[in-house]
């Protein structure tokens, strides 16, 4: 197949105003550097252009009708492609399956199965295997047809025809987001993408969205989101992916939620005065990153500082000019909009927003001085705000005693409306050897603990999993502490084993405690902290038996539990049919009566099934526990088998007394298997060549057979050693060359039996029965119904001739078994049968006993 068709005019020659406003992207910056040089750094009309000549591939009817895995071949295959040279339209690009897979993070069995063969029965890619002069494959030629037919009939103003520069920085953004990495030689190495590792099912779809996604972000990093009204259960971020990658919202949630997790993906809602819940945004990290912006909103929640009190959400002012990330709140970072959020609180349309305060304001004090503003109420030890009260007979100057032992805050209360005279963090910074608040030493059941550390473990997947319990963590000491850690992590292993992606594991944990928190009311209702986390926050609460199920939710999907649904299902069932009984033998109860004759019904159901449950359960055990008797003993076999086979290694060898042969050596065991060799030539010879009847006949056919295959295994052995050193032979072992000898013996007998089976089979079909069975066949053919029309038709012959072969080839294999089974028993030594009993008598009688004088009787 040839993969140039057809030729094109060069598109750099035209446009060249349009071609200079497109800005490229060197190829020495690295991914999330920040750097001029990132390949995430686009300029607006570039990233407009790519965009651009990805939809027009992703829409052509071709590749438009594929699923995601064949779309992002065309596109990784599209941007590698060559760009036109002159008036050749040289469009095609040489890569490997495997390398190919690579790209779209499936194996190469996929990419034949589920990519190459969509893309070619649609006319979307041809391709053309490169062999070298040897006929071994070197690489794959593919032509992807759109950017062909673009080229072809378009012309430069179509949106595939890019140019060189426009394909090197495509082909280097893809590098950037998903590219395996790779280290050539004599040259920089080329990093993997932020998804090389995302492999398996899916991940050409998440691969597919986050660049369209990329494409899309402008370089504040935020998404440009559709517009109209969307789903609240799946959010507009949800929506606008889904038209990216034309899908269902319900499946572009779940790739959004697969990239937050990868940390490629923020989400983000505003919060209002009124704690309702407001528009959501998505920001692309990484793109953020590149540009160096540093959303405030995610500093806040992986660095929290509970030193003074948490400024609302919607009051802006205050901080003066910040960027778009930190205008929007801390709520919703990187939450997955799942079946949770079915129900959003949206901000009513009615509803008005907060005040704000000037744009510009310049601070007294310094923020991290946690003090000197309004509303402060809250120590670094907690969340709970200072009594008004404290100290209150005491000078807020510290003259006293008693206030020189408190706290910054006690000298200057903000709630006293009192300004400090200094930091709050400098007395702390002053004093020497006085033990932080992670080694304070409290009172716990009359006994003094150690108190726990403020700050989550050190592991980042606990950390995850434990931020939404940060402030129970601080009351805990620190056995409970480790307690809880452990806890945790059996948690996180038995997540890990159920979940598809266990990556996942933390964020889902999290998710359950965030759920669990919000069903008791909040941290401030929970008065044992240690047992509320241990007992109910962590405890997976399954409501059936399946172990991915926790509160009627799946955890590998976030779906509803199917066998939750199943059981609920199978309960109604039985109600409705109790009711109808109850009904028919029981007409003309009251309804009280009724519903406690059907609940007394049900009762009895679900204590029926509870011993059924136990019964099987038990019955589970048992056989389990004979699987594992079975295993045992399965085992004690194998190790009893294992000690005879190491006594058998020492035992010398029966032929030649060769030590540790296991009885037989190699070389002997060659041998016996080429004398019987031998022998079952010579009967195959003899079956066609000799008389059956006559021994000596049989004999001398054996003889000539055995002559004849020694004669080859001289021959054999000769040629080897011209093509041999037997001296590396020797310097082996000291028994390699008569274990290779005896080898090619066996081999040289072996082809010879083959060759002595098929001439007999020839010879026999040759015989007056074969022949016969032959004729008997052919006639019985040409006598068939659908033959009698035409008996001598081309068909007819032809069926008659081969069934006739047939009979003649199955008559050859009866007379050669029934011969050989013959020659068989005819060489089969006879036993010796004793003398009679009355011929053995006197000449027993004669031998004298042991010990026994021989006597005359007269």
């Amino acid at each position: 197949m040839r993969l140039d068709p057809a030729d094109s005019v060069d598109s750099s020659a035209v446009l060249p105003r349009q071609r200079a406003a497109l800005r490229s992207v060197p190829a020495s910056g690295q991914p999330g550097d920040g750097g001029p040089d990132d390949p995430l750094r686009l300029g607006r009309p570039m990233r407009r252009r790519l965009l651009a000549a990805v939809q027009a591939l992703l829409a052509d009817p071709s590749i438009a009708g594929l699923k995601d895995a064949p779309k992002l071949a065309a596109v990784v295959l599209y941007a590698k492609s060559r760009a036109p040279k002159g008036a050749k339209n040289d469009n095609q690009t040489s890569i490997w399956v495997a390398e190919l897979g690579r790209w779209l993070g499936v194996g190469e069995s996929t990419v034949h199965r589920n990519v190459l063969a969509p893309m070619r029965a649609t006319d979307g890619l041809h391709t053309k295997v490169v062999t070298d002069a040897q006929g071994h494959p070197t690489g794959l030629d593919c032509l992807v047809m759109p950017l062909w037919r673009a080229r072809k009939d378009g012309g430069p103003a179509h949106p595939l025809a890019l140019s060189k520069a426009e394909l090197a920085t495509l082909l280097r953004l893809i590098e950037a987001l998903f590219g395996h990495g790779w280290t050539p030689e004599g040259k920089e190495p080329t990093p993997p993408g932020l998804l090389a590792g995302r492999r398996g099912k899916g991940a050409a779809t998440d691969r597919l969205g986050l660049l369209l996604m990329v494409l899309s972000t402008p370089a504040s990093g935020w998404l440009q989101l559709c517009g109209g009204s969307v789903k609240a259960k799946e959010g507009r971020g949800a929506a606008t992916l889904a038209r990216l990658l034309g899908c269902s919202p319900s499946g572009a949630r779940k790739v959004l939620a697969r990239l937050t997790e990868a940390g490629v993906v923020a989400r983000q809602h505003r919060d209002t005065v009124t704690w309702m819940r407001g528009k959501g945004r998505v920001m692309l990290l990484p793109v953020a990153r590149a540009y160096g912006r540093r959303p405030r909103f995610l500093e806040a929640v992986q660095e929290p500082k509970p030193s003074f009190s948490v400024r609302p959400d919607g009051a802006f002012g205050d901080l003066g000019p910040v960027d778009d990330a930190a205008a929007l709140g801390t709520s919703g970072v990187g939450g997955a909009e799942g079946a949770g959020d079915a129900v959003v609180q949206e901000r009513p349309d009615g509803a008005e927003l907060h005040a704000d305060h000037a744009s510009v304001v310049t601070p007294v004090v310094d923020l991290s001085l946690a003090g000197g503003f309004s509303g402060e109420g809250r120590e670094a030890d907690g969340r709970r705000p200072g009594r008004a009260c404290v100290r209150e007979d005491q000078a807020a100057d510290g003259e006293t005693g008693v206030a020189e032992a408190g706290s910054s805050v006690a000298k200057a209360d903000p709630l006293r409306g009192e300004k400090p005279k200094e930091a709050p963090g400098d007395e702390q910074e002053q004093a020497d050897g006085v033990a932080t608040a992670g080694a304070r030493l409290t009172v716990v059941g009359g006994r003094q603990t150690q108190q726990g550390r403020s700050e989550l473990p050190a592991d980042l997947d606990l950390r995850v999993a434990l931020t939404p319990v940060a402030w129970l963590w601080q009351g805990l000491n620190r056995w409970q502490q480790k307690r809880v850690v452990k806890a945790t992590e059996l948690e996180l292993a038995q997540l890990r084993n159920v979940l598809e992606w266990q990556a996942q594991a933390p964020s889902v944990l999290a998710a359950r405690l965030t759920s669990r928190l919000k069903e008791t009311g909040g941290e401030a209702l929970i008065t044992c902290p240690f047992g509320w986390i241990t007992r109910r926050g962590l405890v997976r609460r399954p409501s059936c038996s399946d172990v991915r199920c926790d509160d009627g939710v799946r955890l590998d999907t976030g779906a509803d539990c199917d066998n939750c649904v199943n059981v609920l299902h199978v309960r109604r069932a039985w109600r409705v049919r109790i009711a109808a009984e109850v009904d028919q033998e029981l007409p003309g109860l009251e309804q009280d009566a009724r519903y406690r004759e059907i609940e007394t019904r049900m009762h009895r159901h679900a204590e029926a099934e509870a011993a059924d449950l136990v019964a099987r359960q038990a019955e589970a055990r048992e056989r389990e526990a004979q699987r594992a008797a079975a295993r045992a003993q399965a085992e004690e076999q194998a190790a009893i088998e294992r000690e005879r086979a190491a006594a058998r290694q020492v035992v010398a060898c029966a032929d030649c007394g060769r030590a540790r042969s296991a009885g037989l050596c190699e070389a002997c065991d060659h041998r016996r298997q080429t004398e019987a060799l031998i022998a079952e030539a010579g009967l195959l010879a003899a079956t066609w060549s000799a008389d059956l009847t006559d021994p000596a006949a049989v004999a001398a056919v054996a003889a000539e057979v055995r002559t004849a295959i020694e004669a080859d295994i001289a021959a054999e052995w000769e040629q080897f050693q011209q093509i041999t050193d037997l001296a590396d032979l020797e310097a082996a072992g000291p028994d390699v060359v008569e274990d290779t000898a005896a080898h090619n013996a066996f081999l040289a007998a072996e082809s010879a039996v083959t060759e002595y089976q098929h001439q007999a089979l020839v010879m026999l079909g040759r015989s007056e029965e074969a022949q016969a069975e032959a004729r008997k066949a052919y006639a019985t053919e040409r006598a068939k119904p659908w033959f009698q029309a035409l008996p001598d038709s081309d068909d007819a012959l032809r069926a008659a001739t081969e069934a006739a072969a047939q009979a003649q080839a199955r008559t050859a294999e009866y007379l050669l078994t029934v011969r050989l089974k013959q020659l068989r028993i005819q060489a089969r030594p006879e036993p010796v049968r004793p003398a009679p009993w009355p011929q053995r008598l006197p000449e027993l009688a004669a031998h004298p006993l042991h010990g026994e004088p021989l006597e005359v009787i007269a």
